[in-house]
């Protein structure tokens, strides 16, 4: 089964939080902090595997999590880290942000592995709190948390060439004829529901990849058919053979053809119909002596527009070679590197760690409550007995922007502050 698209729930480690502990040994009474340091989160990777063509194994699953790291442990014993995800993709995959659309990664080219997601930093234990005049903190720094992203994959093939044309003119034939290509043949529309690759090799070494993107049909831009299936796999082709059929065995006409793609082509991506493109005309073995030229007729209409057009036969090989000869070295004179798509959205600056989500309402008895997942966090690993403690947490309330929103709420002097089991009164 051939699958160019799939939607996946990724999600990185979170780090181990740090420990509280204490030295307890005979002969050491006053024993100093000994908690050790959380884990570091595992890492969400993807990963180029050549031996995939297509996103199916993700169809099956659509959840994919790191390990979280673990917490840290008395005696000063680091946490161990959590274990990575590597997720592998054939080649061309990009990775968007399911919500914006934003592009994460393109899989393609240099790029062969990529950290999305990363884990998590560990939690420092309280060793590290401990000063002159705090020898015994009794607080220590939960693990960061783990970031997680909807994304969409979406496979582009990458292909030098592409081949494009209507339904039944013969690209597949075409392609079976001048790669190792296999692609399934008959004599009826949209046969072709999945790109077919394959290598074209010429003589003393040359060659290039061709890619039979399956069939058109006019308002493919607009999605028609399975318009937007089939044009993302030409968005990284450098030059394209249009093949049409010449003899207009389905009744069509060659060169209304070819306006109707290239209209295809300039609304979906204006850029795809601005590169370099030979005609092909096929099925030249079914014009019959007597007729009129069409193939002619293509080329009165087009070479002068800068088309190149070949009269060929997939049926009987006629004419291929002058055509392919003549793409190979056209593709000389192109950039050679893979067209690749930039990075659009950066999961560091765009989930970042401090946004936690947290709550500051006042209820009916004129109390401020503040609740939130790093709250109830921080609370556990603070000691607001101590001076050293509780100005730990008042520069956490801060640096969060939870003081701010107090103030926004009208908190005064005096009035009562309530974190889940925690009440105090709000003093500047």
């Amino acid at each position: 089964m051939f699958a160019d698209r799939a939607k996946i729930f990724i999600k990185s480690g979170k780090g181990g939080d740090g420990h509280v502990s204490f030295r307890r040994e005979l002969y050491v009474p006053n024993g100093g902090p000994d908690g050790g340091d959380g884990g570091k989160g595992g890492d969400v990777i993807f990963e180029i595997d050549d031996g995939l063509n297509t996103l199916v194994d993700f169809r099956h699953r659509s959840k994919y999590c790191a390990e979280p790291g673990e917490n840290g442990k008395k005696k000063r014993c680091h946490g161990a880290n959590g274990k990575d995800i590597v997720l592998r993709v054939p080649e061309g995959t990009i990775v968007r942000e399911a919500e914006t659309g934003k592009i994460v990664a393109d899989m393609s080219g240099d790029n062969r592995r990529q950290i999305i997601l990363k884990g998590g930093k560990g939690g420092l234990g309280n060793q590290h709190f401990a000063t002159a005049t705090m020898q015994v903190p009794k607080y220590a720094q939960p693990g960061q948390p783990a970031q997680e992203l909807w994304v969409n994959l979406e496979l582009k093939v990458i292909a030098d060439v592409g081949l494009l044309g209507f339904p039944n003119v013969g690209k597949s034939t075409f392609l079976s004829r001048v790669t190792n290509a296999n692609p399934k043949i008959a004599n009826y529309h949209f046969t072709t529901l999945a790109p077919n690759l394959g290598v074209v090799d010429l003589a003393d070494g040359e060659g290039f990849v061709l890619a039979d993107i399956p069939g058109l049909i006019e308002g493919a831009s607009l999605g028609a058919g399975l318009g937007h299936e089939f044009l993302r796999h030409i968005e990284r082709t450098k030059m394209m053979i249009h093949v049409v059929d010449a003899a207009g065995s389905e009744g069509r006409d060659p060169i209304d053809d070819i306006y109707k793609i290239n209209s295809e082509l300039e609304k979906y991506n204006a850029d795809l119909a601005k590169r370099p493109q030979v005609i092909a005309a096929n099925k030249t073995d079914l014009i019959y002596e007597g007729d009129e030229d069409p193939v002619e007729r293509i080329r009165a209409e087009f070479e002068p527009k800068g088309y190149k057009v070949f009269a060929i036969s997939g049926a009987t090989g006629a004419g291929i070679q002058d055509l392919l000869w003549y793409v190979n070295n056209e593709l000389k004179k192109l950039d050679t590197k893979p067209i690749t798509f930039a990075q659009e959205f950066f999961p560091e600056d765009e989930l970042l760690v401090a946004d936690l989500p947290y709550t500051v309402e006042k209820d009916e008895d004129g109390v401020f409550v503040v609740e939130g997942p790093k709250i109830e966090k921080m609370l556990g690993y603070t000691n607001l007995d101590s001076e050293k403690g509780f100005r730990f947490f008042q520069n956490f309330l801060k640096e969060t922007g939870i003081l701010e929103k107090l103030e926004e709420l009208g908190v005064q002097e005096g009035d009562t502050i309530r974190m889940y089991g925690l009440s105090f009164e709000y003093f500047k």
